[in-house]
């Protein structure tokens, strides 16, 4: 059943109903549900769809309107769409014209005030508060249009006016002059004539200011009702929060008192609790628990620990030396960490030896339709995709990776540790860390080419220094290595495998990071979740993190799961929530991690578990009684100015700043990259055709010199005819590949899945490959000789790939 509505809508209206679609010759025309606003007309397959599966959007700005008989019309934007439509009878597919034809005149009018009028409720990943405003927006637009069309007919009631009198005086003139009988009596019809005239235009007039007037004063009733509206929504959603917290705490409170045994059982349980690392009233605790996905029920609960474990000193309870003389967690989980180690932080206090800049050019505002190109990439790997630098961010994957380090304090405290359980939380809080950057960044980072280097000197501002080097092509492969004067060494080398699937594109990581502590000897190793960006076809693009990590220390056997929570339309789960457990090598929990991945995380000391309720799908979930939450990690914010700057953050505007000594072959000398973060995009896009060709060239050569190396006099000879032939399928290959986070491959260059067709007896500069007998995988790690080289001036060994 179609809804009711006004026989005439009006601009800015949402108009909604059914209307039959044409599909095909097969099923002919489709019920389908149809919705009209803001200048849209969407459609759905049923009116249930219309929260969270829209099957198509036509923007009437653009199109045009056509009437075929009684019941059909047909809406086409050029071409590339086109609706064929029939109502159930003729009034209803008048009704539709007439709103389709207000709703393109307010469109028109609207894009050509601006150009980016579209920019006031953009399509973007899960908010709120965003409707009420858009209403009152068009409200307030309505009101301006009918106040200038107003003022247009009041000019044209003063043309009429001027106009009309002189006619009249000129009649009369003609009257005077005692003509004819029969012209006179013409003459004073025309005269009643142009009287009627006048008398309707003024009555027109006079109607449409009292229209005016009316409307005017119906506005002021229009706002009071609209801000009453939204201040009794507002009253709603907030009583509604208080009964759902409250509601959770009576829920968990039960929980508490049924599992746990009866020594553990407190008041605490019904006021404050959890995992939050706030002191007031929990109410971050209360939002991370009230928002659990009801269709991936948490693994674990947690609740606040008896009064008497914070009075008890960490000797007694686990024999960690860092927690010894804890009073009511009172001191500062960093503190107690470097309270155990002799070393004071004051002492090893380094400062900035140089002002690196805060800003770049603005991003500047190019359209370029990414559908245009994408839409014959589905199901394709995209590092055999041309793609231009419009989409593009003015850094490579080399720079992208270097970003991991943002967050090295984390790494700086976790060297400090006397516990291994206590420094694999600040591993995993340093594993989360290096997904904060990329919440934003929807721009693909340049590919590096073959032999591309990106040195990170820090040693003086920061006591670390980092080398990547690009160590394959086809599949493009990076190899990293950073070194820091705190004990800490990380080491990674990154492979990806990328597939457009149409709505949005999935980013799958092949590989491992793995990071080593000189004191302790302790060896970590982990793997990146999935990335997803969406809304590749319409909307705003934006991007999830989703998946599961195990951390994993080889020495000791400790390991801590985290669990990446991917964004649905129907959770309650707060977005972008991760949550972890560490654990020692006998399974027994110690610490609960929560948080964003975008924003902070925190930690809670476990002093009691045990066995739950079952959950919604049958599961027994754990019940973790905690010590009061700490925060371990927190986002920096970003720079003034950010979202034209790419949403850049403080180390990523640094990382292309020009810098003295470095190689040949590093990053910051690319011109094609420099070129665009310049603001000359046509040019970058030449110059990196130029470097693809180059660089096709080159592997060419390198590939006849290896067949011609393993072959025999004989063979040799069809050599040049096998390798020519082969460069057909090259000529497809270019320097792109997807990466938009950096993720790492556990195998090597040699065991990923995407072999070259030719061999390739390319031996990187910096990196020999090794076979790492603690984790058991392969990788480049770093041979040194770089920082000799640095130090010497001698870059002879270097290649010309700029």
């Amino acid at each position: 059943m179609s809804e009711p509505k006004p026989p005439t809508p009006t601009p800015g209206d949402t108009y909604k109903g059914w209307l039959f679609k044409w599909t095909n010759y097969i099923k002919g025309y489709q019920r389908r549900w149809f919705v009209l606003s803001n200048g849209l007309l969407s459609y759905y397959r049923s009116q249930a769809e219309m929260g969270h599966t829209c099957r198509g959007t036509i923007n009437l700005a653009t199109a045009n309107i056509a009437v075929e008989d009684s019941c059909n019309f047909v809406i086409s934007n050029g071409g590339a769409q086109t609706y064929h439509l029939k109502a159930s009878s003729e009034v209803e597919r008048q009704r539709w014209i007439t709103a389709l034809e207000l709703a393109k005149a307010k469109a028109v009018h609207m894009q050509a005030e601006s150009d980016d009028s579209g920019d006031e409720c953009p399509a973007a990943p899960p908010s709120s508060g965003q409707g009420g405003g858009c209403r009152n927006l068009e409200i307030q637009s309505t009101l301006r249009t009918l106040g200038s069309k107003v003022e247009d007919l009041n000019t044209c009631n003063d043309l009429i006016v001027k106009h009309g009198s002189a006619l009249q005086r000129s009649l009369s003139e003609l009257e005077a002059l005692r003509v004819s009988g029969d012209v006179g009596d013409k003459m004073k019809q025309v005269t009643e004539r142009a009287t009627l005239f006048r008398i309707t235009s003024n009555a027109m007039i006079n109607a449409c200011r009292d229209f005016l007037s009316l409307a005017q004063s119906h506005s002021k009733r229009w706002q009071k009702a609209l801000h009453s509206e939204r201040d009794q929504r507002i009253r709603l959603e907030e009583t509604l929060e208080q009964l759902a917290k409250q509601h959770n705490h009576l829920e968990r409170a039960f929980r508490g008192a049924t599992v746990l045994p009866s020594s553990f059982s407190n008041p605490a349980l019904g006021n404050k609790g959890g995992v939050s690392g706030k002191g007031d009233a929990s109410d971050e605790d209360d939002d991370n628990e009230f928002f659990d996905a009801m269709e991936d029920p948490a693994e674990f609960i947690t609740v606040p620990a008896d009064p008497k474990y914070h009075r008890r000193s960490g000797s007694n309870v686990s024999g960690f030396s860092c927690e010894t003389g804890m009073d009511d967690q009172s001191v500062n989980f960093d503190e107690l960490s470097l309270a155990s180690n002799p070393e004071s932080p004051q002492t090893l206090e380094l400062e900035p030896v140089r002002q690196r800049r805060t800003r770049i050019p603005d991003k500047p505002n190019y359209y370029l339709n990414l559908w245009s190109i994408m839409k014959n990439c589905i199901g394709k790997e995209l590092s055999k995709i041309p793609m231009p630098v419009n989409f593009n961010e003015p850094l490579s994957m080399l720079q992208r990776l270097s970003e991991d380090l943002e967050y090295y304090e984390l790494l700086d405290k976790a060297a400090k540790c006397q516990s291994s359980l206590e420094q694999m939380c600040y591993v995993a809080a340093f594993t989360v860390s290096s997904y904060s950057t990329t919440v934003h960044r929807t721009g693909k980072p340049f590919n590096p080419l073959l032999g591309e280097t990106f040195e990170l000197d820090r040693l003086k501002d920061c006591g670390y220094r980092s080398l990547c080097e690009q160590v394959s092509h086809h599949p493009p492969a990076a190899a990293h290595h950073a070194l820091s004067e705190k004990g800490w060494t990380l080491r990674q080398e990154i492979t990806l495998a990328s597939k457009f699937r149409g709505k949005y594109l999935s980013i799958m990581p092949l590989g491992s990071i793995q990071c080593l502590f000189d004191k302790s000897e302790n060896h970590y190793s982990w793997k990146k979740v999935t990335t997803t960006v969406h809304n590749i076809i319409v909307g705003k693009l934006w991007i999830d993190q989703s998946g599961e990590i195990d951390v994993v220390n080889h020495k000791t056997g400790d390991r801590c799961h985290l669990k990446f929570a991917p964004y649905s339309y129907f959770s309650r789960d707060v977005p972008r929530k991760v949550t972890g457990v560490v654990t020692d090598k006998d399974g027994k929990a110690h610490y609960v991690l929560s948080g964003t991945w975008d924003e902070k995380m925190e930690f809670s000391r476990i002093m009691q578990s045990s066995k739950g309720e079952n959950g919604t799908e049958g599961k027994q979930r754990t019940v973790y009684q905690t010590l009061k939450a700490k925060e371990i990690w927190k986002k920096n914010p970003l720079p003034e100015g950010a979202e034209n700057m790419y949403f850049f953050s403080s180390l990523a505007l640094t990382l292309n700043e020009s810098e003295e000594g470095v190689a040949p072959t590093d990053s910051r000398r690319r011109p094609d990259q420099k070129m665009m973060e310049d603001g000359r995009w046509d040019e970058a896009n030449a110059e990196k055709q130029k470097l693809e060709e180059k660089q096709r060239i080159v592997r060419r050569e390198r590939e006849r010199e290896a067949v011609k190396a393993a072959s025999t006099p004989e063979e040799a000879d069809g050599v040049e005819t096998g390798t020519e032939a082969s460069e057909v399928s090259d000529e497809t290959d270019t320097e792109d590949s997807p990466p938009l986070t950096p993720v790492a491959s556990p195998y090597g260059p040699s065991h990923v899945p995407f072999q070259s067709a030719h061999p390739d007896n390319y031996q990187a500069m910096w990196f020999d490959k090794f076979d790492d007998p603690a984790s058991g995988e392969t990788l480049h790690v770093y041979k040194g000789g770089y920082w000799e080289a640095k130090e010497q001036g001698s870059w002879d060994m270097c290649p010309e790939i700029f």
